[in-house]
């Protein structure tokens, strides 16, 4: 079974890291709660608090098989952590899973892996994509090679559809 990264800060969305957590978990991989390193456990936009199990700077990526990013306002606070954009540029470079959530795809623009990938995401974030390579896609979800994308919460069971379909391929 894969062994996975969930990336966690304050204010992520809180369906948008619970749901795939506990899915994957069900199914029998291994998901490691990874943190920027600030605290040890971060609080979700609607008050869930989660435990991390490292931060991102304890993280060697090789022993990793992909990483899931929640929406919310955690992303702003992931995307300039050096350690986080290292891993994520990482799983890009081989081809390793990466599952993002509506915001999420702002830890993707700030880790420049999106040039020449079709991505969803909400269209506030559109113009960002677009500058940084990618090409947005107006759909709710969306699978190009090894980035899968969400644009909402309502898209979470196809994103996971989605999110098993590459990991079982």
């Amino acid at each position: 079974m894969a062994n996975l990264i969930i990336f966690v800060e304050d204010e992520f969305e809180d369906i948008e890291l619970l749901y795939p957590l506990y899915r994957l978990r069900e199914a029998g991989y291994d998901v490691t709660l990874v943190g920027t390193g600030t605290k040890y456990n971060y609080t979700g936009t609607h008050g869930y608090i989660v435990d991390v199990d490292a931060s991102a700077h304890q993280i060697e990526e090789t022993n990793y098989d992909g990483i899931i990013i929640p929406g919310g306002y955690a992303s702003y606070k992931l995307r300039v952590n050096d350690d986080v954009k290292r891993i994520v540029r990482h799983m890009k470079d081989n081809n390793k899973l990466l599952g993002v959530m509506c915001e999420g795809n702002y830890v993707l623009i700030s880790a420049e892996v999106l040039d020449g990938y079709k991505v969803t995401c909400k269209e506030c974030i559109s113009d960002d994509v677009i500058n940084a390579g990618g090409e947005y896609i107006r759909v709710g979800n969306w699978v190009d090679r090894n980035i899968i994308t969400a644009k909402m919460q309502v898209n979470l069971p196809q994103f996971m559809n989605d999110i098993f379909e590459y990991l079982n391929k």
